[in-house]
C-alpha cells in the first residue's frame, strides 16, 4: 500500500515540476515551488 501512495505522490511531484518550469509567470512558480515541498517530504516519509 506504501508503494502505491509513493508513486502517486511521484507522479504528482512530476507534474508540479513539469507546471514549475514550463510557467511564465513567478507567482505561479512559487505556488509551485511551495507545493513541491511537502510532496517530497511525503514521498520521503519525513512528516
Amino acid at each position: 500500500m506504501t508503494l502505491i501512495y509513493r508513486v502517486l505522490l511521484a507522479i504528482v511531484l512530476i507534474f508540479t515540476l513539469w507546471n514549475l518550469f514550463t510557467e511564465g509567470d513567478l507567482k505561479n512558480q512559487a505556488n509551485a515551488a511551495l507545493v513541491l515541498i511537502p510532496l517530497l517530504l511525503r514521498i520521503l516519509m519525513i512528516k
